[in-house]
């Protein structure tokens, strides 16, 4: 039977493509999940009844609660099956691949990404559509308008159900799968990569690394990397998700990866590493002695792409979001293909690989992906590092050295100044908006300006148009610099700044060195210090 439970509007939030992130103790409050989820359905109409709804998310705290009222509102708003993984795990991108596997409408993502888990740390709920992506902004438009005048949610009178147990049952007359959170992912990876010649490769000697973080993606890297391709039992570190990601940041940079780092970095180190972040569709490549950033590693998968199964024919097209490094650019000049430069967010990605217009995509927030599914992929990057590493019989160092060699390097860093106030923040843009038409021709820290501007983007699949998508400083020779304000935390704002060298000739300097004057020339022109009190960044990737 179903119920009708009347409610007041108060979130106070729009929900990106990265759905709606709180604190837990937000969602904790009394009809809080309840209110998002049911705008959802609402957004949804008609068009709901009688379709499946896949739901899972990255085993944070209240995963469970959660889907368990997610299931229950479901039946009460006509859908026919719901698809969950099970325990409540689904990564991310495994998640994408059941939506289009299953045809279901969409799927429900319990995921606050690489933000921290635990009753005191962050939740986050979003909704993919039916071709396994984020949803677009016509679809959170819709979202956030109802949760503005909801009055009432919907569900029907049930027990929890065993999250734990495969199989089918019966919640208000809709049917209720828990299917294996990792066979169909799996079998989708061994169906795009060769796991014979990365199995001879381990047999051969060939070791590595991978740091779950305590999050979603243990139990998929225990399956593919220790079960189906042979490396030693405890290749796969901190592999159990955990609610509190283990009291650590589950980010894969090298602040919160310090110890795989480390790791790396030593005389025995493994061959290769690798990590990936709370819901599994980010990732760290680092192989022994050399850290690969993730616009190179955009760059270097592409350009070896081929040596995959699944990409031998080549590639259609190379997408990347604007902060990232123009490495990949040179790739796609070389192959004669298109390169497509986006605004920051996945949806963008979707439209150029649901048009047939780009194979490989990627961000420089260590985020890598291809047509595949439609959300990023930290395990499908690094398989399809291993698959290259073990048809090419290079070693990491050695693919970045032959790719520098041929294209030339693009230095980079990305400065996180974190949590800070949003006022702060807001007038750090603001004033540099107001000045970009007279930065072209003034020199800050030796570097004269070339142009600067407010990126927009015209999505060439629809011709719709995206504005303020963050500043860009080029200065003459090539060198460049971007300021964004990011969404991706629960409290503050995140200022990001994109810091850019190319050289075609100096090839083994260090990064910072390299980077030395476009720092000093980022904080004259955005007046960071001045605006945030900050005299350093808290993340440098």
């Amino acid at each position: 039977m179903i119920k009708t439970v009347a409610t007041e509007p108060y979130l106070d939030q729009k929900p990106g493509t990265s759905g709606l992130r709180k604190k837990v103790r937000v969602f904790q409050q009394p009809h809080y999940a309840e209110n998002f989820v049911q705008s959802v359905f609402d957004a949804l109409g008609d068009e709901k009844t009688g379709q499946t709804l896949v739901i899972g998310g990255d085993g944070r705290f209240l995963n469970r609660e959660v889907i368990q009222v997610a299931i229950r509102m479901a039946a009460a708003n006509g859908f026919a099956r719901v698809v969950v993984g099970q325990g409540g795990i689904l990564s991310t991108p495994a998640a994408s691949n059941v939506i289009r596997q299953r045809g279901a409408l969409g799927g429900l993502v319990l995921s606050a990404s690489h933000n921290p888990g635990g009753p005191d740390e962050d939740f986050g709920i979003k909704y993919n559509i039916s071709n396994g992506g984020p949803a677009p902004e016509k679809v959170t438009d819709a979202i956030h308008a109802n949760t503005k005048s909801i009055s009432r949610w919907l569900t029907v009178e049930a027990d929890d159900i065993n999250l734990d147990t495969l199989g089918e049952v019966t919640v208000g007359g809709m049917t209720v799968e828990v299917i294996d959170s990792v066979a169909d992912y799996a079998a989708l990876m061994e169906s795009l990569f060769d796991f014979a010649a990365i199995k001879r490769a381990v047999e051969g000697g060939f070791t590595m690394s991978f740091d779950a973080m305590s999050a979603v993606t243990g139990p998929y890297a225990t399956e593919i990397l220790e079960k189906r391709l042979g490396f030693a039992p405890g290749t796969v570190k901190n592999g159990t998700p955990l609610p509190d990601f283990g009291g650590h940041h589950p980010d894969p940079n090298l602040v919160h990866a310090k110890e795989l780092y480390d790791r790396m970095m030593a005389p025995d180190a493994p061959d290769f590493g690798a990590a990936s972040d709370g819901d599994g569709d980010r990732n760290l490549i680092i192989g022994r002695g050399r850290f690969i950033t993730p616009s190179d590693s955009l760059a270097m998968l592409a350009a070896n792409a081929h040596l995959a199964p699944a990409y031998a024919g080549g590639l259609k097209g190379i997408a990347r979001s604007m902060p990232t490094s123009a490495a990949a650019d040179r790739v796609a000049e070389k192959l004669g293909i298109p390169a497509y430069e986006t605004p920051t967010g996945w949806k963008f990605f979707g439209n150029l690989l649901d048009a047939g217009m780009a194979t490989i995509c990627g961000e420089e927030s260590a985020g890598t992906g291809s047509d595949h599914v439609r959300e990023k992929d930290g395990l499908w990057a690094v398989l399809l590092w291993l698959n290259i590493l073990a048809a090419s019989g290079k070693s990491v160092d050695g693919i970045a050295r032959d790719h520098w060699a041929t294209y030339g390097r693009n230095y980079y860093a990305r400065h996180d100044y974190e949590g800070v106030e949003s006022e702060r923040a807001d007038a750090l843009m603001a004033d540099l908006r107001a000045k970009l038409l007279t930065l072209p021709g003034e020199t800050f820290a030796g570097l004269t300006v070339e142009t600067a501007d407010d990126f927009a983007y015209t999505d060439p699949t629809d011709q719709s148009v995206s504005r303020n998508q963050g500043i860009r400083v080029l200065f003459q020779g090539g060198s460049r610099v971007v300021f964004r304000l990011s969404g991706t935390g629960t409290s503050g704002a995140t200022l990001r700044v994109y810091l850019e060298r190319y050289s075609a000739d100096q090839l083994d300097r260090e990064t910072p060195e390299m980077l030395a004057d476009i720092i000093a020339a980022a904080d004259e022109i955005a007046g960071i210090t001045q605006h945030t009190g900050r005299t350093e960044p808290d993340v440098v990737t």
